[in-house]
């Protein structure tokens, strides 16, 4: 299956410039303008990745973020913040609003088609077959596919950041992670993360799973417990 890929950027050079390079690797492209654009084009593409700018005309990228993210449809869908600014305060925006990854213009064309393959091979749908179909420990039920869990057979789904944190959690069970590695592993090493961001998302895990499995190691990090 070809990666399909939306580009939402208002600056039409980037956008053929980003075209040209991610079609040569095979990627499908289909590209918008600004915000309210992108919402249309992703109901109909259907993206695996969206690459996004923040500085948009009548919708921003935060803004696209948050409002897509409020559909069950794209919770798999992968967003990666593509733009000129740097501070801090807008990463975090970003990856609060729903983002997966941040990536500061200008970047090298192979380094930044390297970033777009490591994320979509984290796609369910371009995982290997040998993903486990079902995760149980106790009443708890984690189902890789479908980014989904069951507590006592009542279904929820999780975010994708949410999802690949229990991932992690219970790779190991009883084994504290620290903060730090938390954030290498779920955010990556180039993306700042701060304290609130764990934090947010480990209460939105307990909120879905139960306040049982995750148990917090005070001044160090997290850990899965049976």
């Amino acid at each position: 299956m070809q990666a399909k890929i939306l580009i939402v950027e208002d600056d039409t050079d980037i956008v053929e410039f980003l075209e040209y390079n991610l079609s040569k690797e095979g990627f499908l492209i289909e590209k918008a303008y600004d915000g309210v654009e992108g919402l249309e084009k992703a109901a109909a593409f259907k993206p695996h990745l969206i690459l996004l700018d923040i500085m948009m005309p009548r919708m921003d990228g935060i803004e696209f973020c948050t409002e897509l993210r409020k559909s069950p449809d794209y919770q798999n869908t992968i967003i990666v913040f593509l733009t000129a600014r740097s501070e801090s305060f807008t990463q975090v925006s970003a990856l609060d609003a729903g983002g997966d990854d941040f990536i500061t213009k200008p970047t090298k064309p192979n380094v930044l088609k390297s970033k777009l393959r490591a994320h979509l091979r984290r796609h369910p749908l371009f995982q290997e077959s040998t993903t486990a179909k079902e995760i149980v420990f106790g009443k708890l039920k984690i189902f890789p596919d479908s980014f989904s869990i069951s507590i006592d057979d009542k279904m929820s789904s999780l975010a994708k950041k949410e999802f690949e944190l229990l991932a992690l959690l219970v790779s190991k069970p009883g084994k504290v992670f620290k903060r730090e590695e938390i954030m290498n592993k779920v955010w990556g090493s180039e993306v700042i993360v701060g304290d609130r961001t764990i934090d947010v998302h480990i209460r939105k895990l307990r909120e879905k799973i139960g306040s049982d499995y995750i148990k917090t190691t005070k001044g160090v990090g997290y850990q899965f417990k049976v």
